[in-house]
């Protein structure tokens, strides 16, 4: 279907998004439920305008279970002066509402993961209706769009900043100077194993320069990751212009995620036992960890191996996994 001949989207904002000043308000997307026959969904928005200029769009909590976002962009939206604007800044600080309020990856309302339902529906699910409305509305508004990501409850990620290898060269390189701006510990070329339906993706598609992150994980946030998160995001205006003031550079480190082979997953489940921590380097067939059999003792644990030399930069979480879960992620130094 031609996107001209789609429904109009069913999401009315209660900001303005052309009008100078700063808005607080809500993406109201009505939603009949048992509990309340003419209800909404309400995602919080802010808008921070002044003059003309660059916009950037901000979002977090596209999955539930991730906060660092969150954080930094609560934070922003009562935090930013429009006087210190020079352009717009649209902050989303938790995309997937209903899954953010439930803290699950994926919506309690439909199951919908946010980051695989682009370019979403008018007249789809919550979540594709929520993924329709910034595809049509807000990315075309945006320059530059940084998302927030970071482990959630499953995984536990180096602390980095992300953008990928694009066929537009100068998209591309443009995308790696925010990374670069950013100023996340690591920085990182990265590969996606399930790249249909992402919020990246439609953004690339349009143009925009795209950067993103992963901030840590176990489903929730420390003080170190919500801290890289607010500094980054500073970090990030100041570059595209959006800001005055000096970019607060930190030492980063570049990782590649080169091929498929950075991946390992579980063929069994059970009680996994890393051999390796995070940011340590292992040989190409060490073995990164051991799933232990927890139906019954005597049983030989089964040995997840690494299919390349690189250092761990993600790695399962909590202690129990099941067959088919991502065990552990290796990238290589730059």
């Amino acid at each position: 279907m031609r996107e001209q001949h789609l429904r109009p989207s069913p999401i009315s904002a209660t900001v303005d998004f052309e009008a100078d000043g700063a808005q607080h308000g809500f993406l109201r997307l009505p939603h009949s439920r048992d509990d309340s026959a003419w209800g909404s969904v309400m995602i919080p928005i802010t808008v921070v305008k002044n003059g003309e200029g660059p916009t950037a769009l901000l979002t977090g909590g596209n999955h539930g279970d991730e906060y660092e976002g969150p954080i930094a962009l609560f934070d922003l939206a009562l935090k930013l002066d429009p006087a210190e604007v020079r352009g717009r800044v649209i902050i989303a600080p938790a995309m997937n509402y209903p899954a953010f309020l439930a803290g699950t990856r994926t919506s309690p309302i439909d199951k919908g993961n946010m980051n695989r339902s682009f370019p979403g529906k008018p007249d789809g699910t919550v979540t594709e209706k929520i993924a329709d409305y910034f595809r049509r509305v807000l990315l075309p508004l945006a320059d530059i769009v940084l998302d927030f990501h970071s482990g959630g409850r499953t995984l536990d990620f180096l602390p980095f900043c992300a953008a990928h290898i694009l066929p537009d060269k100068a998209q591309e390189a443009k995308a790696f100077e925010f990374v670069r701006a950013f100023g996340a510990p690591y920085s990182m070329k990265m590969l996606e194993i399930d790249a249909v339906g992402m919020y990246d993706t439609a953004a690339e598609e349009m143009g925009k320069i795209f950067i993103t992150t992963e901030l840590g994980g176990g489903g929730s946030a420390t003080a170190l990751t919500a801290a890289i998160a607010k500094r980054g995001v500073a970090n990030v205006l100041r570059h595209a212009g959006i800001i005055a003031g000096e970019i607060e550079a930190q030492p980063t480190e570049w990782l590649d995620m080169p091929s498929g082979d950075c991946f390992a997953f579980a063929e069994d489940g059970g009680l996994v036992e890393f051999l390796v921590d995070l940011g340590e380097t292992v040989e190409q067939d060490a073995v990164i960890a051991r799933i232990l059999p927890v139906g019954r003792t005597g049983e030989k644990p089964f040995e997840i191996r690494a299919r390349m030399k690189g250092l761990l930069a993600a790695r399962h979480y909590p202690g129990l996994i099941k067959a088919g879960d991502c065990c552990a992620v290796l990238a290589v130094t730059v």
